[in-house]
């Protein structure tokens, strides 16, 4: 009876009963860690060796008097009160409220000003080394504190002011040396752009377009299964085709073979013969919906992404899937391919955009500083640059390792196409029905156009999942959620003194993240 039962490591039944004991010693999860004072104390006074060695060896002298004032950084506190010493208080002059809208009080509007005697306790406390720099300059008095403090935008205080203020102690703080302020260079004008066609024909949101590389028709994936396929000139229906058992998410048209594929929450992707306008081929793998697609320029090679946290490169002729590039932690929902280093380039719900080396089917790099998912990517015709779309910012990237450029605020909203021309325009649409007209190189938005929606539409039912140029860049297509196409282009009329640009030349404020 003994020899039936199966035998366990010890490893095993540890970890088979981690939950249990867990729960037995942890019995109130919501209850925080208590406080071990001593490792507090070790805390500390590790942080302030590290943040404060170079000035741990001055002491802090009451102004006038022998006595310490406040911590010698090690814990012995012995803070000033105010009515201490009634000659150094000053009232009502500079007020120091807790917050924003906080009323005054007696206590927050007493303040210490130094005296002469606290300055030159400090002097006689720097290191020989230092002393002997400060010899050969001009210490600034107390008067010219004042005077300079907050008004480095104004007048810049001297160079030997500056130095013997920002180097006390033998440091530096580069956060404190007056810089000139960078401003923003003017932007290149650009012509507005307004609405010129819509079209309508599908029964469900429009997720996809591609414009065909002789940019006498265009190509549309929607919500109602089917793909349409519309005259560029005119916006007339020429052909629909069926055979997606759900939404088309993605469609491109190849510039190198009569062909054009799709793909599908359905887990397909097709590859159809425009010659026979039918299915020639099938690409099966992928284990969830296929949310976009996109060739390569140069190789007959197709990369598409899906909900199951891949994208898939796949050899056009043989249907052989070549790789299966993992990494991402969620629905990879844009793909964009391009013929230089790196060739594959996505962009997933989990926040981060990998560049992939398509040889080795490895990740490159990895940006990780979006906050929210990126489900748009835009690669410049003409520079070696990418923009980013997601909820909290669109970014530029450069290439090929992807060093961040500068952030472009103020679409707050999620962001769920864009498209860049030749002339450095910028285009982003998002889900609330907007789209914003930038200027590559500065960031100037420059345009917003939030279109009516179709009549007998929601007004919820403004979104837009898809926009891209035409090849000769002077149409703006866009695919929407109110069922519709919709054609913009260039305001032929509009000129720099009809429509100047609406910029004043302020702060750059680029985060760096």
């Amino acid at each position: 009876m003994t020899e039936d039962v199966q035998k366990h490591s010890v490893h095993t039944l540890v970890f088979r009963s981690l939950k249990r004991t867990h729960d037995m010693f942890v019995a109130d999860h919501a209850k925080p860690v208590s406080l071990d004072e001593t490792s507090h104390k070790v805390k500390m006074a590790a942080k302030l060796r590290a943040d404060y060695s170079a000035v741990l060896h001055m002491p802090v002298l009451k102004e006038g008097k022998d006595r310490p004032l406040g911590s010698n950084m090690h814990g012995n506190q012995n803070y000033a009160q105010p009515g201490d010493d009634p000659e150094y208080l000053i009232t009502g002059t500079h007020a120091y409220p807790s917050g924003p809208g906080v009323a005054l009080t007696a206590d927050t509007q007493i303040h210490r000003n130094p005296s002469k005697g606290g300055v030159h306790a400090m002097a006689l406390a720097l290191p020989p080394s230092q002393a002997r720099l400060d010899a050969s300059r001009t210490a600034a008095s107390v008067g010219d504190i004042h005077r300079h403090a907050g008004g480095a935008e104004r007048s810049p205080a001297p160079h030997s002011h500056a130095m013997s203020l920002l180097e006390g102690g033998g440091t530096k703080n580069s956060s404190l040396v007056a810089r000139k302020a960078p401003t923003m260079p003017k932007p290149q004008w650009h012509a507005p752009w307004k609405l010129f066609r819509v079209i309508s024909g599908h029964l469900g949101w429009v997720r996809s377009i591609a414009v065909e590389p002789g940019n006498q028709w265009f190509v549309t994936g929607a919500g109602d299964r089917t793909i349409k396929i519309w005259d560029l000139a005119s916006g007339k229906l020429k052909l629909s085709l069926t055979g997606h058992i759900s939404t088309v998410r993605g469609v491109a048209v190849s510039t190198r073979s009569p062909y054009l594929f799709s793909c599908g929450e359905d887990k397909q992707v097709k590859c159809w013969d425009l010659e026979y306008n039918k299915v020639i081929r099938h690409y099966h793998g992928h284990l969830s919906a296929v949310y976009d697609l996109d060739l390569h320029p140069t190789i007959d090679v197709l990369v598409t992404c899906s909900r199951d946290a891949t994208a898939r490169v796949w050899d056009i002729r043989s249907k052989a899937n070549v790789h299966t590039l993992s990494g991402h932690t969620n629905t990879v929902a844009t793909v964009r391919c391009q013929a230089a280093e790196p060739q594959i380039i996505t962009g997933s719900h989990d926040s981060t955009i990998r560049l992939w080396d398509l040889i080795a089917g490895k990740t490159r790099a990895t940006l990780t500083n979006h906050k929210k998912s990126v489900r748009a990517l835009a690669l410049h015709p003409r520079q070696y640059t990418l923009a980013s779309g997601s909820a909290d910012n669109i970014k530029q990237w450069t290439f090929p390792d992807g060093n961040f450029i500068q952030n472009l605020s103020g679409h707050n909203a999620i962001i769920n196409a864009m498209a860049v021309n030749s002339d450095g325009v910028l285009v982003s649409g998002a889900d609330n029905g907007t789209i914003h007209l930038w200027d590559w190189r500065t960031g100037y938005n420059f345009q917003r156009i939030h279109a009516a929606v179709q009549p007998g539409s929601l007004d919820s039912e403004s979104g837009i999942f898809a926009c891209m140029f035409d090849n000769s860049e002077s149409r703006l297509i866009t695919a929407e959620a109110d069922k519709t196409i919709k054609v913009y282009k260039e305001d032929d009329t509009a000129t720099e003194e009809s429509h100047p640009i609406n910029w004043k030349p302020e702060i750059l404020k680029r985060k760096r993240f």
